[in-house]
């Protein structure tokens, strides 16, 4: 059995001053005295760690071989643990069925004597075994043992202490050295930056003087560029009375030049009023001519029996009107009919008809689309086509224009269905007009203006021909 730490006798350590190596001093032991009269009854509870770690083990491994009779109620749970972690885990059950269950003590040591025989040794070398054997056998001396073992570690704890305490004193003693060492280091670094300084203090001390003369021509310097100064203030000041005089020539000069101007300007004012009254004369000639050519026209159209396009006396008759469909298109057939129209001009609500024929389609794509099926049908009708789309939001615009097709974008603030109205109300009166939208505002606001509305799906169908 190899010996514990509780099994030799305490030992005291201290330093050697004279070279610094630690040697042991005996300490006297505390011996079990034997008799009975001045022993006292072991306290379980409050037994030294390594007698208890000891006993715990000891009934740990009695306590998986005993029969369940001879188990306490309290201690069956701690039978089921592993072998391993039972006395760890169950140390203070143990101790304590120890204690108080004479009968699992008594179980414990029979165990013991038949497996352990050299556990219940009181006299074993290791004085923590020697220990925990009295206090199970319940031996006279076992108190006595146990304030050993106590005062065994006790005395180890403060030798470890001590041994650490000394280790640290000599660390901070080689520390202390070491931050000598560093001061010294330090100081010297210090002298030798003082002379350091000393020397650039030198060096700045004879700049210095060399500054101070370089200042001195400076200033120097700056009196006589004062001086110059001075005399360049007065030449300019004579080139400035020279400019004034010139500048109040140059305004006289002005002054003449604006008078024959502003004689030049009632000259031409004369000229334009004489302009106004020859145009004004041309215009009479014009509107002659104008008023011969439309007596030649109504003539014409009497002798090829055309009809008038004015109003005639049966339009004018009150109480009945031609119906309120009447100028609307349907269906395509009618639409054919208005673009076969001379000089008829086509106004294309163009999201309401493209929305209405191919929403699926980015904006830009329905644009796209729309306008070359516009162009093919100017190309085949030779119609006049202006598309109106609303430049909200419109990123871009075509950089080429189909041919035959107009293509506006409202502006900021002004909406497409506004743009349409004022392009009706732009055109003379008896042109065929034709307005292709499903916006029944729209339409009706145009019909009003004497235009044909043409709902979107009409002109679609028409497209689709095309």
């Amino acid at each position: 059995m190899q010996p514990s730490a509780y099994s030799d006798q305490p030992e005291d350590v201290s330093p050697d001053t004279s070279g610094g190596a630690v040697r042991p001093e005996p300490v006297e032991a505390v011996e079990p005295s034997g008799g009975a009269a001045c022993d006292e009854p072991v306290d379980w509870l409050s037994l030294p760690e390594p007698v208890r770690e000891r006993i715990a083990e000891l009934a740990a491994a009695a306590l998986g071989k005993l029969p369940t009779v001879d188990v306490p109620r309290q201690l069956r749970p701690v039978a089921r643990f592993a072998p391993a972690k039972r006395a760890k885990l169950g140390g203070v059950p143990l101790l304590a069925a120890l204690r108080e269950s004479p009968r699992f003590r008594t179980a414990v040591l029979e165990w013991l004597r038949e497996h352990r025989q050299d556990a219940l040794d009181p006299n074993a070398e290791d004085s923590v075994a020697g220990a925990a054997a009295a206090t199970l056998l319940g031996e006279a001396g076992a108190s006595t043992r146990v304030r050993l073992v106590a005062r065994n570690a006790e005395e180890t704890t403060l030798r470890a202490e001590r041994d650490a305490a000394l280790a640290r004193a000599q660390r901070l003693q080689a520390e202390l050295e070491q931050v000598r060492g560093e001061l010294e280091d330090a100081r010297g670094a210090a002298e030798r930056a003082r002379g350091e300084r000393e020397a650039e203090l030198d060096k700045l001390r004879g700049r210095l003087r060399e500054q101070g003369v370089v200042l001195r021509q400076a200033k120097d310097a700056a009196e006589e560029a004062r001086a110059e100064a001075r005399r360049a203030g007065g030449r300019r000041d004579e080139e400035v009375a020279a400019l004034t005089a010139q500048l109040d020539r140059e305004r006289q000069r002005v002054a003449a030049e604006r008078a024959r101007a502003d004689k030049a300007v009632a000259d031409a004012d004369v000229a334009r009023q004489s302009a106004k009254e020859a145009r004004q004369a041309d215009e009479v000639r014009l509107a002659l001519l104008v008023d011969t050519m439309d007596g030649a026209v109504a003539g014409l159209r009497r002798e090829l029996s055309l009809g008038a396009e004015g109003k005639r006396p049966a339009d004018t008759v009150r109480g009945a009107s031609a119906g309120p469909g009447a100028g609307r298109v349907r269906d395509p057939a009618g639409l054919d009919r208005l673009l076969a129209l001379p000089s008829v001009h086509l106004i294309v609500d163009g999201y309401n008809v493209t929305k209405t024929g191919y929403a699926e389609l980015a904006l830009a794509d329905q644009r796209e689309r729309l306008i070359h099926q516009l162009a093919a049908l100017a190309a085949r009708t030779g119609a006049e086509i202006t598309v109106v789309f609303d430049g909200a939001g419109v990123v871009s615009v075509p950089a080429t224009a189909q041919r035959g097709v107009r293509v506006l974008f409202s502006d900021p603030g002004v909406q497409a269905d506004d743009v349409i109205r004022n392009l009706v109300a732009a055109e003379p009166d008896g042109r065929p007009l034709i307005v292709a939208t499903s916006d029944r505002a729209v339409a009706d606001s145009v019909h009003g203006a004497g235009a044909h509305p043409v709902p979107s799906p009409v002109l679609l169908t028409r497209l689709g021909r095309t």
